[in-house]
């Protein structure tokens, strides 16, 4: 079943053509990668399917409400690169706050709950501390059991591991592809890293910010457990390869 569907769908700032006419469904349940180099409106993209930006031409529909210029959408939840935490109050706090404020939960029984998701997050034993006093890739995680703690039928995040070295990044990559195949909600991650990319997706969405459009749409089946694999490199060749092509105006089919 599609959560969501996209139709033809533009979208333009001033003169410029962002997006121009893409389609797109996703089903419930997948966990979807928008991929591409700076420029070809896949965070642009991803808001729009969140309702925080509006479009100029095409339909959205969202578990089957239609949306012809912007989306009024209350199952997603967004995921940000800078966290967007209160520096005031402790990571329990942070969490309890999103969760008294989406749910109506009272203090106790929001606290109470927010325990759960820092356990899930591997974040039991930072509770009490404030986000100053946490790394990068802590502070992330706080961000995410934040948005994991209301439920979403739809997590939004956008390239919410850039900031982060390489080995947190893969560490936090690997955390999340486990707490989304434990749950039933749909992942949609904006990333301009190939690897990224083929490790989370079940399927990798590729634009192009020469044809504003939709690309590729690959289903990936492979064994992601070795990044190093001849299969897992392969790919991430061919991948490379589309995005140079598409770049330069060359043709290429995949």
């Amino acid at each position: 079943m599609n959560i969501i569907e996209i139709n033809n769908c533009s979208k333009i700032y001033g003169t410029q053509k962002v997006l121009d006419g893409v389609n797109l469904d996703i089903k419930e349940g997948e966990f979807i990668t928008l991929l591409g180099a700076s420029g070809c409106g896949k965070s642009t993209l991803l808001n729009i399917i969140g309702g925080f930006e509006g479009f100029d031409g095409g339909e959205v529909r969202v578990q089957g409400k239609s949306f012809t210029r912007q989306c009024d959408n209350n199952l997603c939840v967004k995921v940000f690169q800078d966290y967007a935490l209160l520096e005031w109050k402790s990571t329990l706090d942070n969490v309890a706050f999103a969760l008294k404020a989406a749910k109506g939960l009272d203090s106790k029984a929001a606290r109470l709950k927010a325990r759960e998701y820092l356990e899930l997050t591997h974040l039991l034993g930072f509770e009490n501390r404030y986000p100053r006093e946490l790394s990068g890739g802590q502070k992330q995680r706080v961000s995410l059991a934040r948005a994991l703690s209301v439920q979403p039928k739809i997590l939004l995040l956008d390239e919410p591991f850039s900031a982060l070295d390489n080995f947190t990044r893969n560490s936090l990559q690997e955390e999340l592809l486990k707490i989304s195949q434990s749950l039933r909600a749909t992942f949609v991650f904006v990333t301009h890293d190939i690897e990224e990319a083929i490790f989370l997706g079940s399927r990798v969405i590729i634009l192009s910010p020469v044809r504003k459009n939709i690309i590729a749409d690959l289903p990936i089946n492979i064994d992601k457990s070795e990044r190093n694999s001849l299969e897992f490199l392969n790919l991430k060749y061919e991948i490379a390869w589309l995005l140079k092509a598409h770049r330069f105006r060359l043709e290429y089919v995949i």
